[in-house]
């Protein structure tokens, strides 16, 4: 019997997949638990139109996120922080701070949850660079300098 899963099922496939499964299983479990659907004609057509949506709007968010990561490619981002005489710094330069530079110098917002840093956060003066998660095919380098306020 072929259903449309309406989540992630382990051992039988992910949200929206259409999988053949023995009728018992379907109409036993995954149908009233709500877990999947009969894949009737009409269902089928609606799937497939539901499958096309969501490529055309994975396709524009990807364009979006590669727009972005070509505004950010080459720039290099100013932090400043507070340190002593030896270079380090008195607390620390995370995804935050990284966000908030971006945003103010380079006029674009993202959000510090899509900033990831080489060991959480930097406590040195210097050249670092920082990966940012714009899509789950695009990740763009942004260079950022630590430097003395």
């Amino acid at each position: 019997m072929e259903i449309i899963l309406k989540t992630d099922i382990p051992n039988l496939g992910h949200k929206d997949d259409k999988v053949t499964v023995k009728p018992g299983y379907a109409r036993n479990y995954l149908i009233p638990k709500g877990l999947a659907i009969i894949a009737s004609p009409s269902a089928t057509k609606a799937w497939e139109e539901e499958k096309r949506q969501k490529a055309y709007k994975e396709d524009k968010l990807k364009k979006e996120a590669e727009t972005i990561a070509k505004a950010l490619e080459g720039k290099t981002l100013k932090i400043g922080a507070k340190a002593g005489t030896s270079g380090k710094i008195f607390g620390s330069v995370n995804a935050f701070q990284i966000a908030d530079a971006i945003k103010e110098q380079l006029k674009l917002d993202i959000d510090r949850k899509l900033v990831e840093v080489d060991g959480d956060s930097i406590k040195e003066l210097g050249s670092y660079t920082a990966k940012v998660k714009l899509h789950k095919e695009v990740v763009a380098e942004v260079k950022f300098e630590v430097v003395a306020e």
